[in-house]
């Protein structure tokens, strides 16, 4: 790959998957463009939220695939494959976790301070993937993998909340 440049406005407005992928615009931010790829996520699920969970898996399943594209074509335009201010793999994959979030507000953010820390610790065998799996397809797997984790963690606390 070339050398690394910066996303811009202009490579922003260049083509739409450099808009999607790098989240209408959060992964421009200098400072955690992944959280603030995550916090775009959280009203785009509220768009389908009440909508049966199937079709909800189906959109999600359809935002993940188009993702391969927007972020292979996207890391390629930067010079790095998985360059933080791609954020379209965050958006995605707080919306799966939020599938399995209560409908309230204390739940979202166990949901959004999950899948953040399990995105940046990348525990095995999300390291392991990040390192193996290169593309746009690399860029939303290791992210799938950590909304798997936070949903685990997710479960394991409305478990525990029911027995208190």
């Amino acid at each position: 790959m070339a050398n690394p440049i910066q996303p811009s406005f202009k490579l922003l407005l260049s083509h739409p998957a450099h808009f999607f992928a790098l989240g209408f615009g959060s992964g421009l931010a200098k400072k955690a463009p992944g959280t603030f790829g995550t916090l775009i996520g959280i009203p785009l699920y509220g768009l389908i939220a009440g909508l049966d969970i199937y079709v909800q898996l189906t959109i999600i399943s359809i935002l993940f695939l188009v993702g391969i594209y927007f972020c292979d074509k996207t890391g390629k335009a930067l010079g790095v494959a998985d360059h933080g201010g791609i954020v379209w793999d965050e958006i995605v994959a707080i919306m799966l976790v939020l599938t399995i979030a209560p409908a309230q507000w204390q739940w979202w953010l166990a949901a959004f301070l999950l899948f953040r820390l399990f995105d940046i610790w990348k525990p095995a065998p999300i390291r392991q993937c990040d390192a193996m799996v290169k593309g746009g397809l690399g860029v939303m797997l290791d992210d799938l993998l950590a909304a798997i984790y936070a949903i685990i963690g997710l479960k394991v606390m409305l478990w525990l909340s029911t027995l208190i």
